[in-house]
């Protein structure tokens, strides 16, 4: 057995409906793109307020995946 290599992009998703649509649209668009993903690692959320109410979700994070 060898030893896998491993190696993280930093994205951001969003989302006006929540964190969880927010991460789960970065990880699916991501992955049109990228093989074997592992792992996500959220590093930050934030969002937007229009008339006193959340309008938009952003989450920074890391996607982790092993190399070929």
């Amino acid at each position: 057995m060898s030893d896998a290599i491993y190696k993280t992009v930093d994205v951001v998703g969003s989302s006006t409906e929540s964190i969880e649509d927010a991460v789960s649209g970065a990880i699916a668009k991501a992955s049109k793109t990228i093989d074997h993903i592992g792992w996500f690692e959220i590093g930050e959320i934030r969002g937007h307020v229009t008339d006193g109410k959340v309008a938009h979700f952003q989450v920074g994070m890391k996607i982790g995946f092993r190399l070929d």
